[in-house]
């Protein structure tokens, strides 16, 4: 179809664009393009802004559709660890560089390390913490696959809970060290607990390999 397209345009004369991927409509506000930087904000959004599902998909859309983006922007209080990976995934995948300008913690940071240059404006944080997985989202796990998982009583829900968890933590601390920060430092942040945030100073995220040029 494209090749009967161009001939007939070529004989009257018309100009025609190859045919390009459709855009993905309804892209996130939490994206903006600003020459080669794509700003993720989801700060500014409001109180209900949070990193989520659908952020992975904008974000891919968004460097598809501008190729010559080379630096992701963050600005994020976190939300879904699974988004953040996959989105930490595709950062990775683009080869771009990542810079904080507000702050990034929680997943957020999973998507920062991801960068291959990483920095962090001034006047900028970054903190790190435990995870959390509140009850009733337990509850609502539970009771959605229990049957198709076999877990017969919370019981058994739970102790798999127990081996899952040091799995997620164990990943999580191999991709910080795979990414190059300090195994030390890398530890150390598993031993803030979720109620709390830990900020380290710009020479302790430099010195551990957060920060890099």
């Amino acid at each position: 179809m494209q090749f009967l397209l161009t001939f007939v345009a070529l004989c009257v004369g018309v100009t025609v664009s190859p045919m390009e991927p459709e855009a993905k409509e309804n892209l996130s506000e939490k994206f903006s393009v600003q020459g080669q930087t794509l700003v993720y904000d989801t700060v500014q959004v409001g109180a209900d802004g949070e990193i989520s599902a659908d952020d992975a998909e904008d974000l891919l859309a968004h460097l598809q559709q501008n190729p010559d983006i080379t630096v992701l922007e963050l600005n994020s209080e976190g939300g879904s660890l699974y988004a953040g990976a996959e989105m930490a995934r595709i950062v990775i995948d683009f080869e771009l560089d990542t810079r904080v300008s507000g702050e990034c913690f929680s997943s957020c940071v999973t998507i920062f390390l991801g960068g291959a240059k990483r920095q962090m404006m001034l006047g900028s944080k970054i903190g790190f913490h435990q995870t959390a997985w509140h009850a009733s989202q337990i509850k609502e796990y539970f009771d959605e696959w229990h049957e198709s998982e076999g877990w017969e009583t919370p019981f058994e829900f739970t102790s798999w809970v127990y081996e899952d968890t040091q799995t997620e933590v164990f990943e999580d601390l191999m991709y910080m060290i795979d990414r190059g920060v300090d195994a030390a430092f890398a530890i150390r942040t598993k031993g803030i607990r979720n109620s709390d945030v830990w900020y380290p100073s710009r020479v302790e995220l430099t010195q551990a390999g957060v920060l890099r040029d």
